[in-house]
């Protein structure tokens, strides 16, 4: 098993990486004076003595309402500012229990127990939590680290083909906008990833952590602009969901995004065309962004400016420069943007 040291700002915690990573989580619970969980219906339930509310995941339950249900959970449960929520399952889970626990008391801990190939690199690492409001994607919530993240690999076994690939995006991600030898690693490791290798999933959940890791422990809360790098391919990828109604899973979402952020860069001269070459090698090696629904171009770019990273108005793009490095903090003309998003969706 592998041990990730999140050095965040208000608090260290681990990412704990391995097949049968949940046998560490009584040593983990029991400094807590009592623990609730709040768990995907679609996961087995964890082998924890604790009160348990399990809910439909998916982007429709980050809602007003099932914030509510989960908050009154916590209440019922006598849960007080010394007890802890378990967050088991993908991305959206996490992020609404990790949001009702920012807010219950006035915060209280939160262990993330991510299920799905997504939650392990990224949703259940840095802190953030939150829900969607009609019109935006995870617009109400809080940053609130989590006491530790254990990711069992085990989960992945029955993780669905797509859950499994929408995950690879986010790792692709990585490997364009900060880690050039991820890249390789994807290339080579590709039919051992898509057969669900213990070993070679390892080894990209451990430095998909240490790479979100380390931005997290520069710029916790957005505040520097190092952690908007982790954007790459979310500012279209995010407008892509909104104007779908959230029918897009979130990994082909940011493939989109990546396809679109690279050709805008290519457009403005911040990277050359080989780059857009390399990066879609690497998405079509996982089959990203897969089949889209019939989605008009005009309803995409209205969502773009709802974005959380645009300032007066204006949407701030991370563009690449190399494999690698991409840079946050780029305007791009509307025109370009327009010609691109309806390229991309034409041909995707």
């Amino acid at each position: 098993m592998v041990r990730v040291e999140v050095a965040a700002p208000s608090g260290a915690y681990p990412v704990l990486v391995g097949s049968g990573a949940r046998r560490e989580l009584p040593a983990l619970l029991e400094r807590f004076s009592r623990v609730v969980v709040v768990r995907d219906q679609a996961v087995p339930a964890l082998e924890i003595d604790a009160p348990e509310l399990a809910l439909q995941g998916g982007e429709a339950v980050k809602t007003w309402s099932r914030l509510r249900e989960v908050v009154e959970f916590l209440e019922a449960s006598g849960l007080r500012r010394d007890g802890c929520v378990v967050a088991v399952g993908g991305g959206t889970i996490g992020d609404l229990a990790g949001f009702a626990a920012a807010i219950w008391q006035r915060g209280i801990a939160h262990l993330q127990v991510p299920t799905t190939l997504l939650g392990m690199v990224d949703a259940a690492i840095g802190g953030k939590t939150a829900i969607d409001t009609s019109q935006a994607k995870n617009a109400v919530g809080a940053f609130w680290q989590p006491a530790a993240v254990v990711a069992d690999l085990d989960h992945l076994g029955s993780l669905p083909d797509a859950q499994l690939r929408s995950g690879l995006a986010e790792v692709v991600k990585y490997a364009v906008a900060m880690d050039a030898d991820l890249a390789g690693i994807l290339e080579s490791s590709r039919d051992g990833l898509l057969a669900r290798s213990p070993a070679e999933l390892e080894t990209i959940v451990a430095r998909s952590a240490e790479l979100k890791a380390a931005v997290v422990a520069e710029d916790e809360r957005e505040l520097s602009g190092r952690r908007a790098i982790l954007n790459y391919g979310h500012t279209a990828g995010h407008a892509l969901e909104a104007a779908s109604g959230f029918a897009v899973l979130h990994g082909q979402a940011v493939a989109f995004g990546m396809h679109v952020a690279a050709r805008v860069g290519r457009q403005v001269g911040a990277c050359g065309p080989e780059l857009a070459e390399r990066q879609d090698g690497l998405l079509e090696l996982f089959g990203l962004p897969g089949e889209l629904p019939l989605i008009d171009a005009e309803a995409v770019l209205a969502a773009l400016p709802r974005d959380k990273k645009s300032a007066a108005g204006r949407v701030r793009w991370v563009l690449p420069r190399e494999l690698g490095h991409a840079e946050p903090g780029w305007e791009v003309p509307d025109e370009i943007v327009r010609d691109v998003v309806t390229e991309v969706l034409a041909t995707t």
